[in-house]
């Protein structure tokens, strides 16, 4: 088998080779049935417990409060862009939404498909470099919720301080860096993430709401659109992707083992900080996209002086097992990925090629 490579990709991203081997031991047997657990039904005990013990892992590390839910949906975080809208944009009132890069802009767009969408702020004028400033948000009149991107794959950006909504729910896209950093849960009527980055393999949702939430959803909607009948079926309605909540299930005790949010913040900060810092020691060589305010701890976006020279960083990173770097064609350059997987051997192995690279090439 091929030696296994530090994954920058954006996603599908890294996971925890531990994981990985866990549910490789599994695969074949899942705890004495005989059957692996993309077999087992859905109803047995076994998957129960795979499920609500997804459940109260995320609530216990991100500190979610009692009058929260967490729902495994399918359909990934873009299958949100549509039942935000759908279950809220109702009634004359309008979803407000701040577009700061691609993902936020995809949003905003599904939500004017159903109904009366607004810009609260945007900051495609500078390409997305920065995200939006408080004083820069303007909602609508009779606001259903402000929704947010948190972190922007794509441009390498991040927020840092969330808004102040007052009585209009807050809704986050948190697709790339939920459980990377302690948040206050409480400020949120609703955040969303898809599996594939930081808490497992692709194939579904992670939503926490609000219970007042899933009172205020639309019940005009089809079954398998509405937040409460996932809720009041502890998102076993129908057969779930059981194979993707497995995962998830490991990613969260894997979090817990490596000491939680803390311990993950503490060590994204260290692994960003040495990426970071080769940039801005390296005397213009590499130029970051994003402004030092918005840098994200999750995806750090940087050119080289010319295109050819893009494409041979990357050529020669990937024949030394520095994988997935090429930056989105939005922003061109280069795309290192940081996830909670990435371990710090990763981090200091890309800035020893940086440093390498440049000596050779400025």
């Amino acid at each position: 088998m091929t030696e296994r490579v530090f994954n920058f990709n954006p996603g599908p991203a890294m996971l925890p080779v531990e994981i990985l081997e866990e549910a490789q031991k599994e695969l074949l047997n899942y705890k004495g049935t005989g059957m692996s657990v993309m077999e087992i039904s859905h109803r047995s005990k076994q998957f129960e417990e795979i499920i609500v013990g997804a459940e109260a892992l995320l609530k216990e590390l991100m500190g979610i409060p009692e009058n929260y839910r967490v729902l495994f949906i399918g359909m990934g975080a873009t299958g949100q862009f549509d039942m935000i809208p759908m279950n809220y944009q109702v009634g004359g009132k309008a979803g407000n939404y701040v577009i700061t890069g691609s993902f936020a802009n995809k949003a905003y767009k599904e939500g004017a498909k159903i109904g009366e969408a607004h810009v609260a702020a945007t900051t495609k004028e500078i390409n997305f470099a920065r995200v939006a400033n408080p004083d820069e948000i303007k909602m609508s009149d009779n606001p259903a919720y402000l929704h947010i991107t948190s972190n922007n794959t794509i441009f390498g950006t991040q927020w840092k301080v969330f808004p102040e909504t007052g009585d209009v729910p807050l809704i986050a896209d948190m697709s790339s860096d939920i459980l990377s950093k302690k948040i206050d849960v409480s400020k949120f009527a609703l955040i969303y993430a898809g599996a594939q980055k930081n808490l497992g393999p692709a194939g579904a949702a992670v939503v926490i709401i609000r219970e007042d939430m899933l009172e205020k959803s639309n019940q005009d909607l089809p079954t398998m659109l509405k937040y409460d009948i996932y809720a009041k079926n502890n998102s076993l309605y129908n057969t779930p992707a059981s194979f993707t909540i497995y995962m998830i299930k490991l990613m969260l005790e894997w979090v817990k083992a490596q000491g939680g949010l803390e311990v993950m913040e503490q060590r994204n900060e260290h692994k960003a900080g040495l990426v970071y810092d080769a940039i801005d020691k390296s005397s213009g060589f590499y130029k970051g996209h994003a402004e030092t305010s918005s840098r994200s701890l999750m995806n750090i976006t940087f050119r080289l002086p010319n295109e050819e020279l893009d494409k041979e960083f990357i050529a020669e990173a990937a024949k030394i097992g520095l994988s997935g770097l090429k930056g989105h064609r939005e922003v061109g350059g280069i795309r290192a990925s940081i996830y909670n997987a990435m371990p710090v051997a990763g981090c200091e192995k890309l800035v020893a090629f940086m440093n390498d690279f440049k000596n050779k090439k400025a």
